[in-house]
C-alpha cells in the first residue's frame, strides 16, 4: 500500500487529532460510533460502482489516520440513499443525485431538523456495455440498436441492425441474453437515461433506478452480479461501471458517425457540457448530464457523496468533511484513477466540492 503525500497526510491527520481525546461514554454518532482510545468509525453505504475507488480511499485515509476506521458497504445506490435517510450512514454513495422531492429538510434522520442534504460529485466513470459473444471480439452498436436489445425487440445476435454496424464480425445465429440490474441502481438510472436521450423512439420510458420489468432479460444484483452473469453466460450483454469490466468485451457506441469507447477521457468531457440542476442551494452540485453533445461518450455516471448540510452530531460532521474532502481532493482523485480507472474531477470542480464541504456543520 502506498502512503499518501505529506500534504494529504497533514490534512487527514488533523481529523485523528481532533478525536484523540473523545471520551468512551460519548453517544454514538449517526453513521459512526465512538470507540476507546479516541477511535472513530465512519459508515458509508451506497453505489457499487465506487467499490474499487472506495477500497483505495479507505486504505489511504486510514493509513494517515490510524484511529479512524471507514466502512463502506457497496450495496447499491438505492440502499445507500435509504441508509442515509434513516441515519444509518454518515454519507451515501449514489450514482444519481437526490431528486427535488427527496431533498426536503427534516427528511434525514442523521441531519439537523432544519437541514437538507448536499449532493457532491466524487467519482466519474463511463458505463461499459459489456458483452460475451461467441467468436466476437469487437462490437459497435448505434443507440437505437442498443436500446432495442435491452427493450427486448432485438433478440438475435445476427439481427440485420447489429450486422450493419459490424460488417466484419462473425455474428452467431444465437439468442441474445441481456443482463440488467435487478436492484435499485443509479447505474441503471444513468444507462436508461442514456437510452432515452439518444434513442427516444425506441426507449420511450424516462430514466429509472429500476429496470423496466416488462422488457425481459436476466436480472442480477449489483455491479459484480451483472459482470458475473455476463462472464458465465453465453452470448450475453450487460452494462456495468467500466472499472469492473475486466477482460469482457466493451462495445463501442456509435454517436454522430463516431464509434466511442468507454474511456475515462471520454467520460470526463460530459461535465464540460452539463449544468447543475437549477433552483438548488449553491453548494449542491447535482448535475443534469448532457449526453447528446458531439464527441462525448454518452453512457456516463457521475457518482455522488450525499451528506448533510448540518449534522445532528458534530463529530460525524468532522469525519465526513475530512474523509469526503480527501476523496474529492487531487490526491484522492488520483488514487481512484489508479485503482478504478475513473476520470478525475477537474481542478475547478474539486474547488467547488471543497467550498461545499467547508459549509457543512
Amino acid at each position: 500500500m502506498k502512503t499518501t503525500s505529506i500534504a494529504a497526510a497533514a490534512l487527514v491527520t488533523a481529523t485523528a487529532l481532533a478525536f484523540a481525546g473523545c471520551a468512551t461514554n460519548e453517544t454514538p454518532a449517526a453513521g459512526g460510533t465512538t470507540g476507546t482510545s479516541g477511535s472513530q468509525t465512519l459508515t458509508g453505504v451506497g453505489a457499487s460502482s465506487q467499490k474499487a475507488a472506495q477500497e483505495k480511499w479507505q486504505a489511504e485515509f486510514q493509513t494517515a489516520n490510524p484511529n479512524i476506521t471507514v466502512n463502506y458497504s457497496p450495496d447499491g445506490s438505492g440502499a445507500g440513499r435509504s441508509a442515509f435517510i434513516a441515519g444509518a450512514a454518515g454519507f451515501a454513495g449514489s450514482d444519481r443525485p437526490l431528486k427535488d422531492e427527496e431533498m426536503g429538510a427534516g427528511t434525514f434522520a442523521g441531519c439537523a431538523a432544519d437541514s437538507s442534504a448536499l449532493n457532491l460529485p466524487v467519482y466519474i466513470s463511463p458505463i461499459a456495455v459489456i458483452f460475451n459473444v461467441e467468436g466476437v471480439k469487437e462490437l459497435t452498436l448505434d443507440p437505437e440498436t442498443l436500446a432495442g436489445i435491452f427493450a427486448g425487440t432485438i433478440t438475435k445476435w445476427n439481427d440485420p441492425a447489429i450486422a450493419k454496424a459490424n460488417p466484419d464480425a462473425k455474428l452467431p445465429d444465437a439468442n441474445i441474453t441481456a443482463v440488467h440490474r435487478g436492484d435499485d441502481s443509479g447505474t441503471t438510472n444513468n444507462f436508461t437515461d442514456t437510452l432515452n436521450k439518444l434513442a427516444p423512439s425506441v426507449w420511450t420510458q424516462a430514466a429509472s433506478d429500476t429496470f423496466p420489468a416488462d422488457f425481459g432479460g436476466e436480472a442480477a444484483n449489483g455491479t459484480s452480479g451483472v459482470v458475473q452473469a455476463v462472464t458465465s453466460g453465453q452470448n450475453t450483454i450487460g452494462y456495468a461501471d467500466a472499472s469492473a469490466a475486466g477482460s469482457l468485451g466493451k462495445a463501442s457506441i456509435l454517436v454522430s458517425g463516431k464509434a466511442l469507447q468507454p474511456t475515462a477521457e471520454a467520460a470526463s468531457a460530459i461535465l464540460d457540457h452539463s449544468k447543475t440542476i437549477a433552483g438548488r442551494d449553491a453548494n449542491d452540485l447535482a448535475y443534469s448530464l448532457d449526453r447528446t453533445s458531439e464527441g462525448v461518450y454518452p453512457a456516463v455516471l457521475v457518482s455522488y457523496a450525499i451528506v448533510c448540510q448540518t449534522y445532528k452530531d458534530g463529530a460525524t460532521a468532522k469525519l465526513v468533511k475530512d474523509y469526503v474532502g480527501y476523496i474529492a481532493s487531487a490526491e484522492g482523485q488520483q488514487a481512484a484513477v489508479s485503482a478504478a480507472g475513473s476520470a478525475p474531477l477537474s481542478a475547478a470542480l474539486q474547488a467547488k466540492v471543497k467550498t461545499a464541504l467547508d459549509s457543512v456543520k
